[in-house]
């Protein structure tokens, strides 16, 4: 019995195929290097970029900024930012569902930050060197992205 309960409801589950976001890892320059902007999760409070699911009529550089506005009022002159990375987290799904979720990471350099955006007042958004904002964030993989940014940004994102 137990093992009709493995094949049938927890193996499926497990072997998911992976979903799919899309993060934004928003910078500015200052004279000490550049800068990354992190925020806290709705729900745990942990460091994070801004990140969402794809949307219809969007690419995914476009879902990048579209994210960046909504989560941390981020307002950019970017059209096409250039997709600088990917990473893989377990995502929990309503009811705790463990979900592996693939993200493009896009670099997306902050001309202004707004003080009145959708989800203000939900999150926290502080600005970190890339080393700081490295140690912050949980994930091993974008962990390295961030990292390794300041070397892409200033070989002009040719990888």
């Amino acid at each position: 019995m137990l093992h009709t309960f493995w094949q049938t409801f927890i193996s499926p589950v497990l072997r998911r195929p992976a979903r799919f976001q899309v993060a934004a890892l928003c910078y500015r320059r200052t004279a000490e290097g550049p800068e990354v902007l992190v925020l806290t999760s709705l729900h745990t409070k942990r460091w994070i970029l801004p990140k969402g699911w794809p949307k219809t009529g969007l690419d995914a550089g476009g879902v990048a900024i579209e994210e960046a506005w909504e989560e941390a009022g981020v307002i950019t002159r970017d059209h096409k930012p250039p997709r600088i990375g990917r990473y893989r987290y377990v995502k929990r799904l309503r009811g705790g569902v463990p979900v592996a979720t693939e993200v493009d990471v896009f670099a997306i350099e902050v001309q202004k930050l707004h003080g009145d955006y959708p989800e203000v007042g939900r999150r926290e958004r502080r600005w970190m060197s890339p080393l700081e904002a490295a140690r912050a964030v949980d994930e091993p993989e974008l962990k390295e992205v961030i990292e390794r940014f300041p070397a892409m940004l200033q070989d002009g994102f040719r990888t």
